[in-house]
């Protein structure tokens, strides 16, 4: 079913945009931008509005920084005036878009994420090997640079497939046009027409949209019984190596050929779950889990840090994501570490 016409205004209303600013600005109203845009709140949404109504909008620049989560990763951020119209966009198009993902679809949507996903890898690894006494086999792939690598020529494709509204279409397009990026190796002449930022709501649901081909390709045409993904991390499974180095074959093609995205060689690997297969933060071995050696490292690394700085505050502010990201799988020998580390310090 097309989006059809009139999705354009119900999304640049007074209505929709003050409740998307309600939602945006949820812990944010201490930084100064989100300050003095508020500070003349609805002037600033009414000339949102206006403008987008008569078609004068156009997308500013990007603030760049750097954050490492772990890896050093290139944020780029949009005004509030954009984010406020990106927040606005995606609580009326998530819905619609959403109930058209497959199942096994888990990053950036409601009541899905990294927890359900690596539970559902270890309810079907017990199936395949039935209740770990047959082999079980995992081929896990990544997609290289997948943001920096975005076609803006295939994403808005997608988007006309399923949006009527011309107004919407030209809204998106220019969204998405307002960043490019230049890819180390190419021409700087191939930069325009490549990448989403980081930082943009609106990427979240079009990395979905744009990596859905790839999920039903593998679920439909290559009819892989267990597929699974996270953002551009995706994982088969079955009881027989070679079924998978097939579906390798298949889906680099395609993933070439019609999303103009490529595997990254170092990051494709094929394992028995008896070695632990590594995915979405923890390693899933028969009868238990454990979390990413990696991980462990940095959390010890990091606490170590805290408590030499003695910065209780920072220190407490992260404990209880530490310790939630921990009892997901086997960690109690590990807790019982950090607890032995924080004690001479009063913790």
């Amino acid at each position: 079913m097309k989006i059809a016409e009139g999705y354009y205004e119900h999304i640049i209303s007074l209505h929709n945009l003050l409740e998307a600013w309600r939602e945006f600005v949820v812990g944010k109203r201490a930084r100064v931008d989100v300050q003095l845009f508020e500070r003349n709140l609805m002037a600033n949404i009414i000339k949102l509005n206006r403008d987008l109504e008569v078609g004068k909008y156009r997308h500013s620049d990007y603030h760049p920084f750097k954050i490492s989560d772990p890896k050093p990763r290139n944020i780029h951020k949009a005004s509030v005036r954009d984010r406020l119209l990106h927040k606005a966009i995606y609580r009326i198009l998530y819905p619609t878009w959403d109930k058209t993902f497959i199942v096994d679809s888990y990053s950036c949507r409601n009541n899905k994420g990294t927890h359900k996903a690596f539970a559902k890898l270890e309810t079907v690894a017990r199936k395949i090997s039935q209740n770990y006494t047959r082999p079980c086999f995992a081929l896990k792939c990544d997609i290289k640079r997948f943001f920096d690598s975005v076609d803006h020529g295939v994403l808005m494709g997608l988007l006309r497939e399923r949006i009527a509204d011309e107004r919407l279409l030209k809204l998106l397009e220019e969204i998405i046009f307002s960043f490019s990026v230049w890819i180390p190796g190419q021409a700087r002449n191939d930069e325009e027409g490549k990448g989403m930022p980081l930082g943009n709501l609106t990427s979240q649901l079009f990395a979905n949209i744009y990596l859905d081909p790839l999920d039903k390709f593998a679920k439909h045409q290559l009819k892989a019984k267990y597929y699974l993904r996270y953002a551009d991390d995706f994982i088969f499974l079955a009881d027989n190596p070679d079924e998978l180095t097939g579906y390798l074959v298949e889906v680099a093609r395609f993933a070439k050929s019609e999303l103009e995205l490529q595997l990254h060689p170092n990051k494709i690997s094929l394992r028995k779950l008896k070695w632990g297969i590594d995915y979405v933060g923890y390693v899933a071995l028969p009868q238990y889990s454990l979390p990413r050696k990696k991980t462990v490292t940095r959390i010890i690394k990091n606490i170590r840090r805290l408590l030499a700085a003695g910065d209780d505050v920072a220190l407490a502010n992260a404990l209880p994501s530490y310790l939630g990201y921990l009892k997901h799988a086997r960690s109690r020998g590990i807790v019982c570490g950090l607890e032995r580390l924080m004690a001479p310090k009063g913790w």
